[in-house]
Protein backbone atom coordinates (compact mmCIF):
# COMPACT_ATOMS: atom_id res chain seq x y z
CA UNK A 1 0.00 0.00 0.00
CA UNK A 2 1.26 3.27 -0.72
CA UNK A 3 1.80 5.60 2.04
CA UNK A 4 2.77 9.61 3.33
CA UNK A 5 6.34 10.15 3.29
CA UNK A 6 8.07 11.26 6.90
CA UNK A 7 9.63 14.08 7.18
CA UNK A 8 13.17 14.61 7.39
CA UNK A 9 14.26 15.51 10.80
CA UNK A 10 14.35 18.96 11.58
CA UNK A 11 18.47 19.11 11.59
CA UNK A 12 18.72 17.77 8.49
CA UNK A 13 16.06 20.53 6.56
CA UNK A 14 18.32 22.95 7.74
CA UNK A 15 21.44 21.49 6.94
CA UNK A 16 19.18 20.91 3.30
CA UNK A 17 18.40 24.45 3.60
CA UNK A 18 22.32 25.77 3.71
CA UNK A 19 23.15 23.27 1.18
CA UNK A 20 21.13 24.40 -1.25
CA UNK A 21 22.52 27.89 -0.32
CA UNK A 22 26.08 26.83 -1.65
CA UNK A 23 25.06 24.53 -4.24
CA UNK A 24 23.18 27.68 -5.60
CA UNK A 25 26.08 29.69 -5.29
CA UNK A 26 24.13 32.02 -2.61
CA UNK A 27 26.45 31.09 -0.12
CA UNK A 28 30.16 31.17 -1.43
CA UNK A 29 33.35 29.44 -0.65
CA UNK A 30 34.84 31.55 2.34
CA UNK A 31 31.01 33.14 3.54
CA UNK A 32 30.12 32.72 6.79
CA UNK A 33 27.31 30.83 7.82
CA UNK A 34 24.50 32.11 10.18
CA UNK A 35 25.85 30.86 13.85
CA UNK A 36 23.68 28.46 15.94
CA UNK A 37 21.77 30.97 17.96
CA UNK A 38 20.54 32.50 14.67
CA UNK A 39 19.29 29.59 12.73
CA UNK A 40 17.57 28.51 16.21
CA UNK A 41 15.69 32.03 15.93
CA UNK A 42 15.52 31.91 12.32
CA UNK A 43 13.73 28.34 12.39
CA UNK A 44 12.22 28.33 15.91
CA UNK A 45 13.69 25.35 16.80
CA UNK A 46 16.30 24.53 20.08
CA UNK A 47 20.12 25.48 19.75
CA UNK A 48 20.77 21.95 19.74
CA UNK A 49 18.88 21.25 16.73
CA UNK A 50 20.67 24.10 14.69
CA UNK A 51 24.30 22.92 16.27
CA UNK A 52 22.98 19.30 14.70
CA UNK A 53 22.45 21.05 11.19
CA UNK A 54 26.06 22.75 11.33
CA UNK A 55 27.60 19.53 12.50
CA UNK A 56 25.82 17.68 10.09
CA UNK A 57 27.62 19.55 6.94
CA UNK A 58 31.18 19.84 8.98
CA UNK A 59 31.10 16.30 8.84
CA UNK A 60 30.54 15.58 5.15
CA UNK A 61 33.56 18.40 4.49
CA UNK A 62 31.08 21.41 3.51
CA UNK A 63 31.40 23.69 6.40
CA UNK A 64 34.80 24.62 8.54
CA UNK A 65 34.62 26.06 12.21
CA UNK A 66 37.73 28.34 12.69
CA UNK A 67 37.73 29.07 16.19
CA UNK A 68 36.39 32.20 17.68
CA UNK A 69 35.88 33.04 14.56
CA UNK A 70 32.41 31.61 13.55
CA UNK A 71 31.67 28.73 10.51
CA UNK A 72 32.65 29.44 6.69
CA UNK A 73 31.69 27.22 3.53
CA UNK A 74 34.71 25.53 2.41
CA UNK A 75 35.79 25.19 -1.21
CA UNK A 76 34.08 21.79 -2.02
CA UNK A 77 34.25 22.12 -5.80
CA UNK A 78 31.10 20.96 -6.35
CA UNK A 79 29.07 21.63 -9.80
CA UNK A 80 25.58 23.44 -9.96
CA UNK A 81 22.62 21.37 -11.77
CA UNK A 82 19.87 23.03 -13.51
CA UNK A 83 17.75 22.61 -10.75
CA UNK A 84 20.20 24.72 -8.34
CA UNK A 85 20.34 27.29 -10.87
CA UNK A 86 16.52 27.58 -11.27
CA UNK A 87 16.13 27.92 -7.53
CA UNK A 88 19.48 30.55 -7.88
CA UNK A 89 17.28 32.55 -9.90
CA UNK A 90 14.03 32.09 -8.57
CA UNK A 91 15.55 33.30 -4.93
CA UNK A 92 18.05 35.67 -6.05
CA UNK A 93 16.97 37.21 -9.72
CA UNK A 94 20.11 35.42 -11.37
CA UNK A 95 21.34 32.04 -12.12
CA UNK A 96 25.06 32.16 -11.70
CA UNK A 97 27.12 32.62 -8.73
CA UNK A 98 29.58 35.04 -6.76
CA UNK A 99 32.45 34.31 -9.07
CA UNK A 100 31.04 32.85 -11.67
CA UNK A 101 31.27 34.05 -15.20
CA UNK A 102 29.61 33.00 -18.58
CA UNK A 103 31.09 32.88 -22.18
CA UNK A 104 28.64 32.30 -25.18
CA UNK A 105 30.64 30.56 -27.77
CA UNK A 106 28.10 29.03 -30.29
CA UNK A 107 24.62 30.34 -31.61
CA UNK A 108 23.13 29.25 -34.71
CA UNK A 109 21.24 26.94 -36.59
CA UNK A 110 22.03 23.29 -37.10
CA UNK A 111 21.09 19.95 -38.34
CA UNK A 112 20.09 17.95 -34.82
CA UNK A 113 21.65 14.68 -33.79
CA UNK A 114 18.87 12.05 -33.11
CA UNK A 115 19.22 11.95 -29.13
CA UNK A 116 18.47 15.79 -29.73
CA UNK A 117 16.12 15.16 -32.02
CA UNK A 118 14.48 12.57 -30.30
CA UNK A 119 14.54 14.86 -26.64
CA UNK A 120 13.09 17.60 -28.63
CA UNK A 121 10.14 14.84 -30.40
CA UNK A 122 11.34 16.51 -34.06
CA UNK A 123 11.40 14.64 -37.25
CA UNK A 124 14.65 12.54 -38.08
CA UNK A 125 17.54 15.10 -39.63
CA UNK A 126 15.53 18.19 -38.35
CA UNK A 127 17.07 21.36 -37.65
CA UNK A 128 17.42 22.91 -34.33
CA UNK A 129 18.94 25.90 -32.30
CA UNK A 130 22.34 25.31 -30.39
CA UNK A 131 23.50 27.77 -27.67
CA UNK A 132 26.62 26.80 -25.92
CA UNK A 133 28.14 28.10 -22.91
CA UNK A 134 31.39 27.99 -21.36
CA UNK A 135 31.28 28.60 -17.23
CA UNK A 136 34.69 29.65 -15.17
CA UNK A 137 34.61 30.21 -11.36
CA UNK A 138 36.94 33.06 -10.86
CA UNK A 139 39.82 34.26 -13.39
CA UNK A 140 40.21 30.73 -14.90
CA UNK A 141 38.82 27.40 -13.65
CA UNK A 142 36.84 26.11 -16.43
CA UNK A 143 33.63 24.30 -14.40
CA UNK A 144 30.74 23.60 -17.20
CA UNK A 145 30.19 23.28 -21.00
CA UNK A 146 26.72 23.73 -21.26
CA UNK A 147 24.83 23.72 -25.12
CA UNK A 148 20.83 23.92 -24.96
CA UNK A 149 18.66 23.50 -27.94
CA UNK A 150 15.55 24.54 -29.16
CA UNK A 151 13.00 23.50 -32.28
CA UNK A 152 14.41 25.91 -35.21
CA UNK A 153 10.78 26.84 -35.14
CA UNK A 154 10.94 28.81 -32.38
CA UNK A 155 13.80 31.10 -33.82
CA UNK A 156 11.29 33.74 -35.13
CA UNK A 157 9.65 33.82 -31.96
CA UNK A 158 12.68 33.61 -29.70
CA UNK A 159 15.65 35.69 -31.90
CA UNK A 160 17.62 36.16 -28.96
CA UNK A 161 18.89 32.61 -28.78
CA UNK A 162 20.89 32.71 -32.17
CA UNK A 163 22.39 36.22 -30.37
CA UNK A 164 25.79 35.17 -28.84
CA UNK A 165 24.86 37.59 -25.58
CA UNK A 166 23.96 36.80 -21.87
CA UNK A 167 20.15 37.26 -21.43
CA UNK A 168 20.55 39.27 -18.68
CA UNK A 169 20.50 36.39 -16.15
CA UNK A 170 17.18 35.45 -16.90
CA UNK A 171 18.59 32.23 -18.46
CA UNK A 172 16.80 30.60 -21.71
CA UNK A 173 13.84 28.72 -20.04
CA UNK A 174 12.74 32.01 -18.48
CA UNK A 175 12.98 33.55 -21.68
CA UNK A 176 11.49 31.60 -23.83
CA UNK A 177 8.46 31.29 -21.50
CA UNK A 178 8.43 35.12 -21.66
CA UNK A 179 8.15 34.94 -25.19
CA UNK A 180 5.99 31.97 -26.58
CA UNK A 181 3.91 31.83 -23.25
CA UNK A 182 4.79 28.61 -22.78
CA UNK A 183 5.12 27.57 -19.15
CA UNK A 184 7.91 25.37 -17.51
CA UNK A 185 6.29 22.81 -15.30
CA UNK A 186 8.75 19.82 -14.42
CA UNK A 187 12.25 18.79 -15.97
CA UNK A 188 13.90 15.46 -15.98
CA UNK A 189 17.86 14.68 -16.05
CA UNK A 190 19.82 11.93 -16.78
CA UNK A 191 23.51 11.58 -15.88
CA UNK A 192 25.90 9.56 -16.94
CA UNK A 193 29.96 9.44 -16.73
CA UNK A 194 31.65 9.12 -20.00
CA UNK A 195 35.16 9.54 -22.05
CA UNK A 196 35.84 13.52 -22.96
CA UNK A 197 35.35 14.51 -26.86
CA UNK A 198 38.25 15.57 -28.26
CA UNK A 199 36.43 19.08 -27.92
CA UNK A 200 36.22 19.23 -24.17
CA UNK A 201 39.17 17.89 -23.78
CA UNK A 202 40.64 20.89 -25.54
CA UNK A 203 38.08 23.35 -23.91
CA UNK A 204 38.40 22.05 -20.37
CA UNK A 205 42.22 21.61 -20.49
CA UNK A 206 42.20 17.69 -19.73
CA UNK A 207 44.45 15.16 -20.23
CA UNK A 208 43.81 12.77 -23.05
CA UNK A 209 42.10 10.62 -22.11
CA UNK A 210 39.84 11.83 -19.52
CA UNK A 211 36.36 10.94 -17.88
CA UNK A 212 33.48 13.47 -17.46
CA UNK A 213 30.36 13.50 -15.91
CA UNK A 214 27.25 14.06 -18.66
CA UNK A 215 24.01 15.77 -17.52
CA UNK A 216 21.13 15.20 -20.27
CA UNK A 217 18.54 17.77 -18.94
CA UNK A 218 14.74 18.15 -20.80
CA UNK A 219 12.26 20.73 -19.43
CA UNK A 220 8.57 19.91 -20.17
CA UNK A 221 5.58 22.44 -20.37
CA UNK A 222 1.88 21.73 -18.73
CA UNK A 223 1.46 20.18 -21.78
CA UNK A 224 3.80 17.66 -21.16
CA UNK A 225 5.76 19.19 -24.37
CA UNK A 226 9.38 19.61 -24.58
CA UNK A 227 10.21 23.28 -24.10
CA UNK A 228 14.08 22.88 -24.13
CA UNK A 229 17.03 20.18 -24.16
CA UNK A 230 20.37 21.18 -22.63
CA UNK A 231 23.40 19.04 -22.32
CA UNK A 232 26.18 19.94 -19.31
CA UNK A 233 29.41 18.25 -18.93
CA UNK A 234 31.80 18.72 -15.54
CA UNK A 235 35.79 17.78 -15.56
CA UNK A 236 36.33 14.89 -13.30
CA UNK A 237 36.73 15.67 -9.44
CA UNK A 238 33.78 18.10 -9.43
CA UNK A 239 31.54 16.83 -6.92
CA UNK A 240 27.76 17.23 -7.00
CA UNK A 241 26.07 16.99 -3.01
CA UNK A 242 22.98 15.34 -3.00
CA UNK A 243 20.66 15.74 0.06
CA UNK A 244 19.73 13.30 2.43
CA UNK A 245 16.80 11.45 2.15
CA UNK A 246 14.56 8.73 4.36
CA UNK A 247 15.89 4.76 4.02
CA UNK A 248 12.52 4.23 5.04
Amino acid sequence: MPEIQVALPKYLQIANHLREQILRGDLAPGAEVPSERQLAQEWRVARPTASRALDTLRREGTLESRQGAGTYVRDVQAHRRPLHRYHRYRQMGGQYGPGERLAIVRAEIVDAPDYVAQALRLDVGAQAMLRERIISRGDSELIEIATSWWPASLAGQCPRLLEPESLGGMGSVRYVESVTGRVAAYARDQVAARLATPQEVEVLKLESPSAVLAYRHTVYDRSDQPLEFAEAVYPPEVWTIEQEYPID
